[in-house]
């Protein structure tokens, strides 16, 4: 079976198909935070932001949700000089991530053995990229701190590519500085999530009416457009995801 061609990613409206999207939302949400835990009971190395929580986590005495959840609104304020207009889909990243992260960690067992550990690692970052296809093809907007890259972006003219690296190399650093846990399993994401979200992204993403139409009228042979997206680089699908919003909904 030939895989779907490459989908829209911009943002649409809450009232369109309500009961097809939000369930998709909610799911690809819930299991992002879960895949967050089983990278953190690994103990192998997490993604940078993941990183920053692990250090407040040990300098507090609040939650990894709830570390998480507040990292978020601190950040969603800061949309606010960029002009960054939230969405449902951005509080609900917020919400949700807090409460599966930290479920997560309850459920799962500490101090593994190393083949557990790895397998945990390696389960993480594949229901991670998975995990992500699935919330963001519901197409209801970025999380927060996505929203961040992409308002500064536009706010800078600095290429998103750009804003993201400084970001996260801050936060990576921050967070090991604070005693986050930096390690195989931070050089695993980096390398694997973007093309793991890429692989996945086209079953999940919900297609308008128009957008439908789009596709069926597309050369079967994947000519043109979605030929061309298919052929470009992964490391092109993140700035796809964070620039979902910036032009607002299809007309």
């Amino acid at each position: 079976m030939p895989r779907p061609s490459p989908p829209p990613l911009t943002c649409l409206p809450l009232g369109e198909q309500p009961q097809r999207r939000l369930p998709q939302l909610f799911i690809g949400l819930a299991l992002y935070g879960f895949s967050l835990s089983l990278m953190v009971r690994a103990s192998l190395g997490v993604n940078p932001w993941s990183v920053l929580y692990e250090g407040l986590e040990h300098r507090t005495s609040l939650s990894f949700g709830t570390i998480s959840a507040v990292l978020g609104a601190l950040v969603l304020l800061l949309w606010i000089p960029l002009k960054q207009p939230p969405t449902f889909g951005t509080v609900a990243n917020i919400v949700v991530l807090a409460y599966s992260s930290d479920l997560g960690l309850s459920l799962l067992p500490q101090h593994l053995g190393l083949p557990a550990r790895a397998g945990l690692l390696v389960g993480g970052v594949l229901l991670n990229g998975l995990s992500v296809a699935v919330y963001v093809g519901a197409r209801f907007g970025p999380g927060p701190r996505d929203g961040l890259m992409t308002g500064a972006s536009t706010a800078t003219g600095r290429s998103l590519r750009l804003i993201r690296t400084v970001v996260e190399l801050t936060v990576l650093a921050l967070g090991w500085l604070l005693g986050g846990t930096v390690g195989v399993g931070t050089v695993l994401y980096a390398l694997a999530v973007g093309p793991l979200t890429q692989f996945f992204l086209p079953w999940f993403a919900y297609r308008s009416g128009a957008g439908r139409a789009a596709g069926a009228a597309a050369p079967e042979g994947g000519s043109g457009r979605g030929a061309s997206a298919r052929s470009a680089p992964h490391g092109r699908l993140r700035s796809r995801i964070l620039k979902a919003c910036s032009d607002g909904p299809p007309a």
